[in-house]
């Protein structure tokens, strides 16, 4: 696990607090069950900074810079499981519903200074209503997960507010070869052990948006995205 301090992007929220050392913890424990996360930990594929607060302009930019690296990066090589994974100093009191719409803030953000230099990954469609939605940054697609002290999922609750960036393209290759149904079916045993229940919201890629799924709140059936991706408004 890879983790700096991106600079500038000191915890001033809790100065004394080592938030990277804590998401390592939170990542071995039992009451995290994604198995790819920690995967991704125990190969070196996972990348962890720490930054100001979510959202802020020099977050964004600082973010940004250090998500197109390690998109580049994972281009050129690809790992079984790889993750990108931001730790901010706060907001830390946000219930669901605002830390959800400081989440999408913060990705329409980040794509409003990509898409002068980048496309869209075309394997995934920019409409996150779309079933086949993924957000896209540095060409590169990504899975978001987000984390944050007061999620209501168990696997969600970490004592910062933090941004997971998992590319697209490893689930494609463990699909591929055969090793994706597996791993997912594992993960969610894993979450019903721990939580007694299964994330409503939770659907293999294709099927239903996973931007229902990146804040970790259980959305209603009627939600919508609080952003657009379209070209009009993100360029």
């Amino acid at each position: 696990m890879i983790v700096e301090e991106s600079p500038g992007g000191l915890l001033d929220a809790a100065p004394e607090a080592d938030s990277l050392a804590a998401l390592a913890q939170f990542l071995e424990a039992p009451t995290f069950s994604c198995l790819g996360a920690k995967s991704a930990l125990h190969q070196g594929g996972l990348q962890a900074r720490r930054y100001g607060e979510l959202g802020s302009r020099a977050t964004t930019r600082r973010l940004a810079g250090d998500l197109n690296r390690f998109a580049a990066e994972h281009r050129r090589r690809a790992r079984d499981f790889a993750s990108y994974i931001g730790c901010f100093s706060g907001p830390g009191d946000l219930d669901e519903i605002h830390f959800e719409a400081r989440l999408w803030q913060q990705l329409a953000d980040l794509h409003r200074l990509d898409s002068e230099q980048s496309d869209w990954d075309a394997g995934v469609d920019r409409d996150p209503q779309n079933s086949r939605f993924g957000f896209s940054f540095g060409g590169q697609a990504f899975f978001v997960v987000g984390l944050h002290p007061q999620a209501s999922r168990l696997a969600r609750r970490f004592d910062w507010p933090a941004l997971a960036f998992n590319p697209h393209d490893q689930f494609a290759r463990l699909r591929a070869e055969g090793r994706f149904s597996r791993l997912r079916d594992a993960i969610r045993r894993r979450e019903v052990e721990l939580q007694g229940s299964l994330n409503p919201n939770l659907a293999d890629f294709g099927l239903a948006p996973e931007s229902r799924q990146y804040s970790g709140r259980q959305v209603p059936p009627g939600w919508r995205c609080p952003v657009s991706f379209t070209e009009e408004q993100g360029d």
